[in-house]
């Protein structure tokens, strides 16, 4: 059994100087055993919680300077919106989406707990697994596509001194050989900065923002002194406008596609108390994240829109990956230095927002015996399996299968939690019965029914659109239009399924607690 330090009671006073105080945010003292807890699922202590606005509005400038932002935007382009039309789609999705993240956010503050603890509450000690499990599958997706972009950047370089590795057949595996060794390869410096433990996350972050942005802006400059200027670069008109090949088409694609830019962070939206459990008050957690997010992404996805759009002036064609980009300059030295801090970026992203959450959900499954770096392995592994090259082959299956595709799992989710914590239980909980058998959040036999329900409830209208999307079956229009706003329809189902069935058990609910 796992031993740490945890209890309810408050070190916080309120005589005290402290913003912390009116936060109700809440420390921790004392020694149980329980088979539910181990080092990396205890509640941080008060003296730990030492990340002030600063630190919070950097952690997300440092993952949204990551080559998935630029891509998103620039598919976005690639698939016909104007740069203005791309802009907007990008800024409102995450408005919209830091909205959960703050709310989230709060338990991971106020009580020092990660994700899959912060879980225990509505789906129940044993149940928390199960977001916990969907959550970590998406991040493994995510850190699969981190690591294929950072072995395609390797692959490049290696290619400006042996050109002929570009003309190899591709495996069975829908890449060649030495595309897979370079991926591996990156792969493996991967694992290695996770058996390092989370301080090296932390330095490479710190290394990671300036370079990327740099870079970012390296490549802006290029492209404006190539393109001549801003004008002929963004004065590309929206596909969808008047005599365009899409014309009367914008909001059948502007409503999935705002699906996708909320998707594309739904994920730290679920898991963001692994990071503000850190923080030393509310106000520096809410005012870090809306400082750091929405700019962030506006500025560096400005960059992809604004390079993309030069290529079609400069090479006559869409350009939408980077690595593909660089790849066509001519000096050696500005190729392999380019694309070397490109892999270094894409590692501390890949790091940072794709295993820190799913290190800690497969930690969950089994505290006593797997630990953050088992669970970083773990993550690794599936990663691979999940062969992410096919995720990013082309901007619809980007936006429209993966990032439609997960918000369908992860909307629903969201809702059941933010339902618990601020409807049901007005963000009160009992940091100890977190950790125990038989407690308020032992429901039945460790789970509670009512949050599968309502989970199963919310995912299962989008179901249809998802297998048709896939093309694994036809399906009527109608669940397809459905299917693109999937994130908002799965949490609007759950929230009120959820809301709805735990205030009917109620009274039943209070005799348990």
């Amino acid at each position: 059994m796992a031993q740490t330090h945890t209890t309810a009671r408050s070190d916080v006073h309120p005589a005290a100087h402290d913003a912390r105080a009116s936060d109700g945010v809440q420390g921790t003292e004392g020694e149980f055993d329980s088979r539910y807890i181990n080092e990396d699922l205890a509640p941080v202590r008060l003296d730990q919680r030492k990340w002030r606005t600063k630190d919070i509005a950097a952690l997300w400038v440092a993952m949204c300077a990551c080559t998935p932002t630029y891509m998103l935007a620039s598919g976005l382009i690639a698939e016909g919106m104007s740069w203005a039309q791309a802009e907007l789609t990008i800024l409102l999705g995450n408005i919209i989406v830091l909205l959960p993240m703050i709310l989230n956010a709060h338990a991971g503050t106020k009580y020092g707990i990660p994700f899959p603890v912060y879980c225990r509450s509505a789906f129940g000690v044993r149940g928390a697994n199960v977001p916990a499990v969907l959550r970590a599958l998406v991040a493994c997706g995510w850190f699969g596509i981190g690591t294929w972009l950072g072995g395609w950047a390797i692959y490049k370089i290696v290619a400006v001194f042996m050109p002929s590795i570009e003309q190899m057949p591709a495996t069975p595996l829908g890449i060649n050989t030495p595309q897979l060794v370079c991926f591996l390869l990156f792969w493996g410096i991967n694992l290695w900065i996770i058996h390092l433990g989370i301080e090296s996350i932390r330095i490479l972050l710190n290394i990671k923002a300036p370079l990327l942005v740099g870079l970012g802006l390296l490549l802006l400059l290029w492209a404006y002194n190539r393109a001549g200027g801003f004008g002929p670069m963004l004065e590309k008109p929206s596909a969808f406008a008047a005599g365009q090949p899409k014309e009367g088409q914008l909001w059948s694609f502007f409503l999935p596609a705002l699906t996708g830019m909320v998707g594309f962070w739904s994920t730290l939206a679920l898991n963001i108390p692994d990071f503000t459990r850190y923080a030393h008050s509310q106000r520096d957690q809410a005012l870090g994240q809306a400082i750091g997010l929405p700019p962030t992404m506006a500025f560096f996805s400005f960059i992809g829109v604004a390079v993309t759009s030069a290529t079609v002036v400069i090479y006559g064609e869409t350009l939408w990956d980077p690595v593909v980009l660089l790849a066509r300059f001519e000096s050696p030295i500005v190729l392999i230095v380019s694309l070397a801090a490109l892999s270094i970026a894409n590692l501390a992203t890949n790091i940072a927002a794709n295993v820190v959450s799913p290190a800690n959900d497969f930690s969950n499954l089994w505290p006593s015996r797997i630990s953050f770096r088992t669970g970083g392995f773990i993550t690794g592994v599936i990663g691979v399996l999940m062969q992410p090259w096919r995720l990013v082959s082309d901007p619809t299956g980007y936006i429209f299968t993966w990032l439609v595709g997960y918000s369908a799992l992860l909307g629903p989710v969201g809702a059941i939690l933010i339902a618990e914590y601020y409807v049901i239980r007005r963000t009160q909980l009992d940091l100890v019965q977190l950790y125990r058998r038989e407690g308020p959040y032992w429901y039945t036999h460790g789970w509670n029914p009512i949050a599968i329900v309502a989970l199963v409830a919310g995912i299962l209208p989008n179901l249809p659109g998802f297998l048709g999307t896939i093309h694994v079956v036809t399906v009527p229009g109608a669940w397809m239009e459905f299917y693109h706003y999937a994130w908002f329809s799965g949490f609007a189902i759950s929230f009120v399924v959820y809301v709805a069935l735990t205030l009917m058990r109620r009274p039943a609910r209070r005799a348990a607690a």
